[in-house]
C-alpha cells in the first residue's frame, strides 16, 4: 500500500508583502522629505507677526547672506550685484506675474533690500512685467 503525502510542497513566493514593504517605505521617504528645509542657505531672518502669504504663481527667490553674497534660488547660483539685474532677468523670463522672495539675513542693511526692490523695479519696467517683492520673516 502506497503512502501519499497530503500537504505538498509549494515552490512558488508570493510578493504581497513585499510590496507592502515598499509602499510603506515609500511613503515613509515621501513624508520625511517634506520635513527637510529647502532654505540650504542658513540665514537668520527678521521676525514678524504678519501671516504666512502663499501664492501659486511662479516664485524666484533672491538670498543675501550675513557676507553680502547674492543666490539666486539656491546656494549654487552665487552672483555679484551688478550681475542681479541680468541674472533676475533671466529667471523671470517665462511669466509675466509672480513673487520675487527676498530672504536677507537680519544683520544685512536695509539699503541692500532696497537694491534688489530697485532692480525687481526695473525689470518689470522694462519688460511690462507685475512681480512683486516679498520679504521673508520668521515667526516670533
Amino acid at each position: 500500500m502506497a503512502i501519499r503525502i497530503r500537504n505538498k510542497k509549494s515552490l512558488e513566493f508570493s510578493t504581497a508583502s513585499m510590496s507592502d514593504l515598499v509602499f510603506l517605505l515609500l511613503v515613509f521617504f515621501i513624508l520625511v522629505s517634506t520635513l527637510v528645509s529647502p532654505n540650504a542657505i542658513p540665514l537668520t531672518l527678521p521676525n514678524s507677526n504678519s501671516p504666512k502669504v502663499i501664492d501659486s504663481k511662479k516664485d524666484v527667490t533672491v538670498y543675501i547672506n550675513e557676507e553680502l553674497q547674492y543666490f539666486i534660488n539656491d546656494e549654487e547660483n552665487l552672483i555679484g550685484e551688478d550681475q542681479l539685474e541680468s541674472s533676475l532677468s533671466a529667471e523671470l523670463k517665462s511669466a509675466t506675474e509672480g513673487n520675487v522672495i527676498l530672504r536677507v539675513d537680519q544683520t544685512v542693511d536695509v539699503q541692500y533690500i532696497v537694491n534688489v526692490i530697485d532692480v525687481v523695479n526695473n525689470v518689470n519696467t522694462k519688460r511690462q512685467s507685475r512681480y512683486k517683492v516679498i520679504l521673508a520673516t520668521q515667526p516670533k
